[in-house]
């Protein structure tokens, strides 16, 4: 996929990482996406259709409901990364109950609270730093994993 985007002419990015894998007798380090299935793409908004009709694109990424946007500081980073370090391991990051999360926005902004159960695209959480214990259902897309 990552090459034929490139043979679009579309600006992409596909950060691979060394494993070692087994096949026969000895082991041999190879390059794996470090990203399963995902390959970064800077692209104008009239690229977006021609991006969606490359054979093995199923579709963009999206983070709390949002279309995902990686900035161009944080790509650098990961190939930074990607060069001093070897056999590296991505986790994805999920919002579960008992989860220490930052509110983003609001009233409550920059306030740590701890996440009580998760219905739809809300979020029921409990703030504790002020000696009270509010409950509040806040939008998942207002919260970031701390």
């Amino acid at each position: 996929m990552y090459q034929l985007l490139q043979q679009k002419g579309i600006e992409s990015y596909c950060p691979l990482n060394k494993v070692m894998r087994r096949w026969s007798d000895p082991n041999k380090v190879v390059e794996e996406p470090l990203f399963k299935s995902y390959v970064f793409v800077h692209l104008r908004e009239e690229d977006k259709t021609r991006v969606r009709m490359t054979n093995g694109v199923v579709n963009f990424v999206y983070w709390l409901d949002k279309p995902a946007i990686v900035r161009d500081r944080e790509i650098e980073m990961i190939r930074k990364f990607l060069n001093e370090y070897e056999f590296v391991q991505s986790t994805p990051i999920n919002i579960v109950p008992r989860s220490k999360v930052r509110i983003q926005r609001g009233i409550l902004m920059n306030r740590e609270a701890t996440v009580q159960k998760i219905v739809n695209k809300k979020v029921e959480i409990v703030i504790e730093s002020i000696g009270y214990s509010l409950t509040a259902f806040v939008d998942k897309s207002n919260l970031s994993v701390v």
